[in-house]
């Protein structure tokens, strides 16, 4: 990681990749830029039809958007689910590379699941399915309460053990993959959060906290991902700011 960390540093800003589908939202991908942006870096949206060299990035964002192809974990894939086999092919390369060169790497939402496919995860193909009492919520608002692990990384940059994130999703983790762990889950046990401990920052949020642009406790999560591009110490304090929700 110390050449990556000294490609960052001799930039004004860091370069973040974020991963999207060819006809992914704009909206999401102005909101993924405006975080990263506010947060110290530059990003470059990397799609099947606009690849970028992963090499030449100081971090990674794998962004929400289609279900992954079941047959990647293991399952039988559901006709009415909108898949994009190139897109997962895209974003398991990209975090084959990211793992070799010790790139910090963000997960939201699809990003989050794709994390755990890469490890050699299962996901639940409809989280209904499965928690028949989770209430069916699809908002970008932040109507979910979770809770988080406090022995977590994901605590330590939240700086909270509760809140309200949105829900955007109908898939989630089933058995995690190798090296992670979840570190936050929802009262339904639909899981929220997961992380790699022995990476310098590897985490998947099920919501999307690009979104949350006035919380900045959600916006916090782009800042350490930036801050451990250029190398900075490991977080030991709360970086939350905002008033518990």
């Amino acid at each position: 990681m110390a050449a990556t960390i000294g490609r960052a540093a001799s930039r004004s800003r860091p370069l973040v990749g974020i991963t999207a589908s060819v006809h992914g939202s704009r909206i999401a991908a102005m909101a993924n830029r405006l975080a990263l942006w506010r947060a110290g870096a530059a990003s470059v949206r990397i799609t099947v039809d606009a690849p970028f060299p992963i090499e030449r990035l100081d971090a990674l964002v794998v962004g929400g958007g289609d279900d992954i192809d079941a047959s990647l974990y293991g399952e039988s894939a559901r006709p009415h689910i909108r898949i994009d086999p190139d897109r997962d092919r895209l974003e398991l390369l990209a975090l084959d590379r990211a793992a070799r060169l010790g790139l910090p790497v963000l997960g939201i939402c699809r990003g989050s699941q794709m994390i755990n496919v890469h490890r050699g995860g299962s996901l639940h193909v409809d989280i209904h399915e499965v928690y028949e009492e989770a209430p069916h919520m699809r908002t970008v608002l932040p109507r979910k309460r979770i809770r988080i692990e406090p022995d977590s990384r994901l605590y330590r940059i939240l700086g909270i053990a509760e809140c309200r994130v949105n829900a955007l999703h109908h898939q989630s983790v089933d058995r995690v993959g190798d090296g992670l762990r979840v570190v936050a889950r929802e009262r339904a046990g639909i899981v929220q959060g997961i992380e790699a401990p022995a990476a310098p920052f590897l985490i998947g949020v099920q919501w999307h906290p690009e979104y949350l642009i006035a919380d900045s406790r959600q916006q916090a999560l782009f800042r350490r991902l930036v801050a451990t591009a250029m190398g900075e110490a490991p977080l030991d304090e709360i970086a939350g700011v905002a008033p518990a929700q």
